[in-house]
């Protein structure tokens, strides 16, 4: 963690000796080989005694050994045990034996020595683990090793005690040490490596608990680190405590396992299609400790829940008693019942507040009536009198009128008993539905190939013959209107950008689809202002049977659309919605039911959107093309039989003699405009049908949809 993060310890804390619990070891003058290189050493040790320890007897060199090792055994020289610590190594220290004592002594010394720099290490780590800058577990954990070494310095003075009343002997000082060796050297182990590697928190614990799994064999050591394992881990316990009981973070040295991002914010997700905030606002890091690794994503759910509704206002704590108090981990897994039970009724409280109070299944089905055409009626309405502007580039549609003839269908028609219905906004968007798919990344199937796709599509909407009677095809404000919806938090959480994107995909499709409909239905009642005239075997006639054709072909795609994906697929999310036991389970289903309805609706298949879009286009085209030729070759047929109907005078004659000739020539441009267009149309509907039909066997759903096409193909 950065220091400047954390308060720092004073410098006078460190530089007055007396202030560290070590003066007794630094009182001494340093070595001044501190200027040679490699490693170095500096000695603790004063001028011995003149005589060395073999100048003496082995009665009083045992005497003088046990005062010596007594001295060691805290931290502090003797006369004839010299202490050495290796330069750049804060935890390695070495002892040296005068070479003439006793050679039995020498050996009972050499046993007992690891002890005293097992103690040295202990309380070096202490000393210095305790400043503020390693963390609550690593203050936890000082401060057991401090009331272990308590205990291991009042044996030391029971041991003096002893030697004073002249009833220890060096045996007897081998016999109380032994106990203790193989605790300390597997602590001297741990501190070690957590000071080589300065680990804090979650590793330390980790670090711990794997340690004694390692001593299954011994029963001591495993009971003394496993006790250590808990103390450390009381800080820790607290901070868990405060997450999965009120969702609050308090960790002022970063060492919990979950993070918070603050550069993350709730309104991200009504503005960013790509926005991450529930899965990166608070996210796993490592390490995760080891007793907590298989609850981990349980107790990070935990807190989610209740973050989402301390910000929505809605102050809620998980009951806590007694009794489930996080205090330890012990062998009999409590604590999984406590972060299970916090689990359970955060995620309730939270399912509740926002199908309850927030009513999402409200704003599911309003979303549903408008975005999924689930009542039309107010599209029709607003198709009729936005058609005007709709046929404008999308660079000079007024969004403004839009929205206010938006307003306009909306109250004059059956949405208006809908208390969401003010929440819905109109929206133009820049480019056609097939480039604004190709710019969606996450759109898993097909998106590379889509984009190639997107050239292929705008050139065909121009491949046809650029002559006077066709009318040119460009993008308009029909192929770029879409709607949006407001949605506040936390029901954003839900209903996302990246939500209300997919939903707006599959609006535009269906709108195309409504305007195509309506465009080759106004061509089918221009033929039906013909059908008093005799236009059996004429261009007419193949131009009506074409025209049926597409109509049952767009009528048959909006068919596919709305009563074989979008309302099956919703009948299962709601159902799943209305059985969901949290709000994960929730955004899974709608997120389900949203990719699978983009799968379904085409979306997601280029090769088939592609050549749909084709046959939409031609369409377009034809409808185009006949409301405009139909009408003036109709009102030229009528005067040509008006005309001859008469007969009276040579100039009526001469005059339906041209007025005929006109006809003639302009029922030959029909004619061939209606073989061009039903040459294109059966073309790309015939070339449709086998690449359906062998998508159908990956792709089951677009069975149904092959066999209306390939009965139009049929008929055609």
């Amino acid at each position: 963690m950065d220091g400047s993060l954390h308060p720092v310890v004073p410098r006078w804390n460190t530089e007055r000796s007396f202030l560290t619990g070590r003066f007794y070891q630094e009182t001494k003058p340093k070595s001044q080989l501190g200027g040679s290189k490699g490693i170095s050493s500096e000695s603790f040790s004063y001028q011995g005694p003149e005589n060395p320890i073999g100048y003496y007897t082995a009665s009083v060199q045992e005497l003088l050994v046990i005062d010596d090792l007594l001295h060691a055994l805290v931290g502090i020289e003797g006369r004839y045990i010299s202490m050495k610590r290796m330069r750049g190594k804060e935890y390695h220290i070495t002892y040296h034996i005068d070479p003439t004592m006793d050679l039995a002594l020498q050996e009972l010394t050499k046993r007992m020595l690891p002890l005293c720099e097992h103690y040295f290490i202990i309380s070096q780590f202490v000393e210095s683990r305790s400043h503020f800058k390693y963390g609550l577990v690593n203050h936890a954990f000082a401060a057991a090793l401090r009331s272990l070494l308590i205990d291991y310095q009042t044996l030391v003075a029971q041991l003096e005690h002893q030697f004073r009343l002249g009833k220890l002997s060096i045996q007897g000082l081998w016999f109380f040490c032994q106990p203790m060796m193989a605790s300390m050297q597997a602590l001297t182990i741990v501190l070690q490596k957590a000071s080589i590697n300065n680990y804090m928190g979650s590793a330390i614990l980790n670090l711990l608990q794997s340690q004694a799994m390692a001593m299954a064999g011994d029963n001591a050591v495993r009971s003394l680190l496993e006790k250590m394992t808990q103390c450390a881990s009381s800080a820790y316990l607290c901070i868990l405590e405060r997450w999965v009981y009120e969702g609050v973070i308090d960790d002022p040295y970063g060492e919990f396992f979950i993070a918070e991002n603050r550069s993350l914010q709730k309104e991200s997700l009504t503005q960013d299609y790509s926005a991450k905030y529930w899965e990166e606002r608070y996210s796993l890091k490592d390490p995760i400790p080891i007793f907590l690794t298989n609850v981990a994503g349980t107790i990070l759910t935990t807190g989610k829940y209740l973050n989402v509704m301390r910000e929505c206002g809605h102050v809620v704590q998980v009951p806590i008693s007694e009794k489930v108090k996080l205090t330890n981990f012990g062998s009999n897994h409590q604590y999984l019942e406590c972060i299970n039970s916090a689990y359970e009724f955060a995620s309730g409280e939270l399912l509740n507040l926002i199908k309850q109070k927030y009513d999402l299944m409200g704003k599911l089905r309003s979303m549903k009536h408008y975005f999924l055409l689930d009542q039309g009626d107010f599209l029709v309405h607003f198709m009729d009198i936005a058609r005007d502007e709709l046929a404008k580039k999308p660079d000079t549609i007024s969004v403004e009128k839009l929205q206010s003839l938006l307003d306009l269908a909306l109250r004059t028609t059956v949405a208006a008993s809908d208390p969401c219905h003010e929440d819905l906004t109109c929206c133009v968007e820049r480019t056609s539905l097939l480039n604004r798919l190709g710019t969606l990344q996450d759109l898993e199937e097909g998106m590379k190939n889509l984009r190639a796709c997107v050239a292929t599509v705008e050139i065909s909407k121009t491949a046809f013959d650029n002559n006077d009677h066709s009318a040119p095809v460009s993008i308009t404000g029909v192929e770029t209107f879409s709607l949006n919806y407001k949605v506040k938090w936390p029901l954003s959480l839900v209903i996302s950008r990246k939500a209300l994107t997919k939903y707006q995909l599959i609006f535009r499709l269906l709108f195309h689809c409504k305007h195509v409909n309506r465009q080759l239905c106004g061509a089918w009642q221009t033929h039906q202002g013909v059908r008093m005239l005799n236009t059996f075997g004429t261009a007419i006639s193949r131009s009506a049977v074409l025209c049926r054709s597409m109509i049952k072909f767009i009528n048959s795609l909006l068919h596919y659309l709305t009563f074989e994906v979008l309302e099956p697929n919703w009948h299962v999310m709601h159902n799943r919605l209305e059985s969901a036991k949290s709000i994960d389970e929730v955004m899974e289903f709608h997120d389900f039911f949203l990719k699978k309805c983009l799968k379904e609706c085409l979306l997601l298949l280029p090769q088939v959107l592609r050549k749909m879009e084709t046959l939409k286009s031609i369409c377009l085209q034809y409808a185009s093309s006949v409301q405009w030729l139909l009408p003036s070759l109709y009102i030229t047929v009528d005067a040509n039989e008006s005309s001859f109907g008469r007969g009276k005078s040579k100039l009526r004659r001469s005059k339906s003699k041209r007025l005929a000739s006109k006809s003639s020539a302009e029922s030959m441009s029909f004619a061939e405009t209606v073989i061009k267009f039903e040459k294109e149309f059966n073309e790309e509907l015939q070339s449709l049908g086998p690449i359906l039909s062998n998508s159908s066997q990956a792709e089951p759903y677009l069975t149904h949809l092959a066999q209306w096409i390939l009965g139009i193909g049929n008929d055609s």
